[in-house]
């Protein structure tokens, strides 16, 4: 078996990403990101264009000062203000990298640069000598470089790396190049390079091949990839570093010799909080961390996956940091997913039961796009008699506030007798949640706790779902008022006479 090689991820998303049309960030935001981006164990932050603006400036200054642990990058183009800009930019940094660039293709020189070939070439060496008399590693790339003529692109290369480049990015800055034909270029530029010299590739996504051109790339011999959160960037965006890493690491069989170092069970919060910041929805059949993409509705996908996860998923949700598979229930749903659903519920059912509640449940999904725990909550209660209250919420009393402690007073009733226990908390709901359980002597997990107004205005009625567990069962409560922290208590209150209904254990 030959030596395991790593694939070095190169984080794009607070640069290229950034420069997605309305997805501007300030500087706290990608103060915020550039944390989460450690914690996704990335090994390059490329944190910005320092020359761009003063606030870019800071914010990669900030950056490179705060982060520990991978390398912060920041991009000039080939021009002494911007590289010596950007090493000010990065200079306070564990690990700098000055990554610098220039148009290389015809299209470029002519079009935009309005110059030769040979002052292109001067240019790009000159730069990378710069850069390097400052910073100790530098990264080169000869921009849309897939519709540069290859002898020219090796001599700007060269010339780079003999400057003192050590890593030549081979960017398909248009997303122009096909998987076949990139790979063919970069074992091209492998062919022709030092083999110490790393070839990175960054590629976009305007034909719709910047994940397939990455991995092409890596088995050509590209041992960076430059890639953004969510697959961000420039027109139709980047390659995508979730569908890059998750690639790699569920075909192991194809990409046998590679790994990754990324921590994978960040990417989802990673995803959400760049989306977040953004202002940028995922969409939901977005791969990997699309809401959809681990979410089942065909009855026969149901069924599968409950019987072997493995027939219709090819990755573990938990592995990217979602905590489980979805079902949605619709129109297509079968009995076996209703009953599966019902059981997260705190419901057990007879055959004969879950039949009755499964013709309601398929008039009420011919009419509804999707069925909620909601809807299913109300089919129960209104098909069975309502479970017995253990226990009825009969007053709260919470004092909180600004060098307070959080003290909850609750009376339950049970039968005819009141019962009333104090608590104090991290919060009002956590205390209030804790003089319950004094009252109750049930030992319970909080598994789950949310929240969401019913109706509109100052006086909203808010209503709260909870789920409790307790001995591998899960329990789901519900409670609304227009008070949040008596909403809260109602619903724990359910959860636990749920619990008790279900497992007798009083």
């Amino acid at each position: 078996m030959s030596e395991r090689e790593k694939i070095y991820i190169f984080d794009t998303t607070l640069r290229d990403g950034e420069q997605s049309p309305g997805a501007a960030m300030n500087v706290e935001e990608k103060i915020q990101i550039a944390h989460q981006l450690a914690k996704l164990n990335v090994d390059v932050i490329e944190a910005g264009f320092p020359i761009s603006s003063p606030g870019d400036f800071e914010a990669v200054k900030r950056i490179a000062e705060e982060i520990k642990g991978p390398e912060i990058c920041g991009l000039a183009r080939a021009v002494e203000e911007d590289i010596v800009t950007c090493w000010e930019a990065i200079k306070g940094a564990e690990k700098p990298r000055i990554h610098t660039f220039i148009g290389t293709s015809d299209i470029h020189i002519q079009g935009q640069l309005r110059k030769s070939r040979d002052e292109v070439l001067r240019m790009a060496a000159e730069a990378v000598r710069l850069a390097r008399s400052l910073c100790p590693k530098v990264e080169f790339s000869p921009m849309d470089a897939t519709r540069t003529d290859r002898e020219y692109l090796i001599d700007v290369i060269l010339a780079a790396i003999e400057a003192g480049a050590s890593v030549i990015n081979i960017p398909d800055t248009v997303g122009y190049a096909l998987p076949d034909e990139f790979a063919d270029l970069i074992a091209f530029v492998r062919e022709r390079i030092p083999d110490h010299v790393i070839i990175s590739v960054h590629c976009h996504d305007d034909l719709g091949m910047a994940t397939a051109n990455s991995l092409a790339a890596i088995k050509a011999g590209a041992r960076q990839v430059e890639c953004t959160i969510n697959g961000l960037g420039e027109r139709a965006g980047n390659a995508a570093l979730e569908e890059i890493v998750m690639a790699i690491r569920t075909r192991h069989d194809y990409f046998d010799r590679f790994y990754t170092e990324i921590n994978t069970k960040e990417i989802y919060n990673t995803s959400r909080l760049v989306s977040r910041c953004t202002g940028f929805e995922v969409p939901p059949n977005k791969a990997i961390v699309g809401a959809n993409a681990f979410a089942h509705s065909s009855g026969v996908h149901q069924d599968g996956v409950l019987k072997d996860r493995r027939t219709f998923e090819i990755m573990n949700p938990q592995d990217i940091g979602i905590p489980a598979t979805k079902f949605v229930l619709t129109p297509r749903s079968g009995r076996k997913a209703l009953k599966h659903k019902l059981s997260e519920l705190g419901y057990e059912l007879t055959d004969e039961q879950l039949e009755k509640v499964y013709q309601r449940f398929l008039k009420l999904a011919d009419k509804k796009k999707e069925v909620h725990e909601a809807d299913l909550e109300a089919i129960m209660r209104d098909e069975f008699k309502a479970i017995p209250e253990t226990y009825r919420l009969e007053s709260i009393q919470v004092m909180s506030g600004s060098g307070l402690i959080p003290t909850a007073t609750v009376t339950l009733r049970r039968g005819d007798q009141l019962i009333r226990d104090s608590a104090t908390g991290d919060g009002p709901v956590d205390a209030t949640y804790k003089a319950i359980d004094r009252i109750t002597g049930l030992s319970v997990e909080l598994t789950d706790y949310s929240i969401r107004a019913v109706t509109s205005g100052k006086d909203a009625i808010g209503e709260v779902t909870v789920r409790i567990k307790n001995g591998g069962r899960t329990f789901v409560g519900h409670g609304a008022s227009t008070d949040i922290i008596e909403a809260s208590a109602k619903a724990y209150v359910d959860a636990i006479n749920k619990m008790i209904y279900m497992t007798g254990n009083a």
